[in-house]
């Protein structure tokens, strides 16, 4: 069965979303146009809790879902050009490429390319290279690759100044591929990249910064794929 590309990230910015930017939560039902936990709108960056005069908090929801762009199959595919970060940018500024969406990858190809894209400060680009992973992978490893791809994302919250969004998505992510610790495919570094994750989280909250967190990208793998 194939799953909803916008309910389970395949248009990027709903996996940046699933992190509200303002009450720092992880939104559950990523096919909303806002977030359940406090209203915020992160497509239309209105606070959709707002009623209009009608009373109807659907009505706007829906205003913001008919704005969003589409690619030529009808899917959820934002055009805006976008910063290194992943961040829109207004229509007609230059913006950072985005890594090519669906290019097959082994998946020895797609963790060198997202530990080098990691290191290089990059981990928006990264997040999309683990994306194409995860739903290239067989369903027994695709909690990893989801996994992965929700720690470059929880790194790209720490990047834009989320931080405390950023360190529960890092948690999150961890939290996802803990259950490959014993038996890790492809060499990941399961037990390493969780303990970066609960290190990361810790250092975050304790320090309960304001603002961009620059952090050091785990290191995905500690030998060669077999």
């Amino acid at each position: 069965m194939r799953e909803s590309s916008e309910q389970e990230g395949g248009e990027t910015a709903c996996w940046l979303n699933q992190v509200c930017e303002e009450c720092g939560r992880v939104r559950e039902n990523a096919s909303r146009g806002d977030c359940e936990h406090c209203g915020h709108a992160p497509d239309t960056g209105t606070d959709t809790d707002t009623r209009n005069d009608s009373g109807s908090r659907d009505a706007t929801r829906s205003a913001a879902v008919r704005r969003r762009d589409r690619d030529p199959e009808g899917k959820a595919r934002n055009a805006r050009p976008r910063d290194g970060l992943g961040r829109p940018l207004p229509y007609g500024q230059e913006g950072v490429a985005r890594q090519p969406e669906g290019v097959p990858r082994t998946p020895d190809e797609a963790l060198t390319e997202a530990q080098q894209l990691l290191e290089q400060g990059m981990p928006f680009h990264a997040h999309e290279v683990l994306e194409d992973a995860w739903k290239a992978s067989p369903p027994q490893e695709q909690p990893m690759w989801k996994g992965l791809a929700q720690l470059a994302v929880g790194i790209t919250h720490l990047a834009r100044g989320n931080s405390k969004g950023g360190a529960r998505l890092v948690l999150r992510g961890a939290e996802g591929i803990e259950p490959y610790r014993d038996d890790p495919p492809h060499g990941v570094d399961v037990a390493g990249v969780v303990a970066w994750a609960r290190a990361t989280a810790d250092e975050v909250n304790a320090h309960d910064a304001d603002g961009a967190v620059v952090v050091r990208p785990p290191t995905l793998r500690v030998r060669s794929a077999t």
